[in-house]
């Protein structure tokens, strides 16, 4: 709305850079906000009637899919940005598709019975919920990397429309 794209599209910068730029600028700043959440972990583990008493490996694990779940979070934002020059409009849309990737496989998959871990598996929830148990496999890791992966390539695509 400023009209920074403008700006960046007369700089020698490709798509990839302008949008690697706002998307690691984005997910830096919410990652330097969960930080002084690992305070919590080390107080409420102190004050156990067992010092350590807490699952770590759950603890990290859901730390470790927390961290994929904001960078696919993170991209969605990123990409809706693109869809609306009104930031409240790229905001609610960005919520509604971050629900709709948590919540709406589960909800789906409620209704299809004959294929409800397949659908399921489609869905954020069940690759977090599986992090967050303190195991990580790579089936949840490539997920969560292609969500990414395919959120900041539409990205660069509408930027590309936009260009021309």
């Amino acid at each position: 709305k400023q009209g920074t794209i403008e700006l960046l599209f007369t700089k020698p910068l490709s798509n990839w850079d302008i949008v690697n730029g706002k998307f690691f600028g984005s997910l830096i700043l919410i990652i330097l906000a969960i930080i002084p959440t690992f305070i919590y972990v080390k107080v409420i583990s102190g004050l156990g009637s067992l010092e350590g008493n807490i699952d770590m490996g759950s603890t990290m694990g859901s730390y470790f899919g927390l961290l994929f779940l904001i960078a696919g979070y993170t991209a969605i934002g990123v990409f809706t940005s693109t869809l609306s020059e009104n930031q409240i409009v790229a905001f609610i849309l960005s919520v509604f598709l971050c629900f709709v990737l948590y919540f709406g496989f589960d909800g789906i998959a409620t209704f299809i019975k004959s294929m409800e871990d397949i659908i399921a598996s489609l869905g954020m929830n069940y690759h977090f919920k599986s992090m967050s148990r303190g195991v990580i496999d790579s089936r949840d890791v490539i997920y969560f990397v292609s969500i990414t992966i395919l959120f900041l390539s539409m990205t660069v695509y509408k930027l590309k429309s936009l260009k021309s």
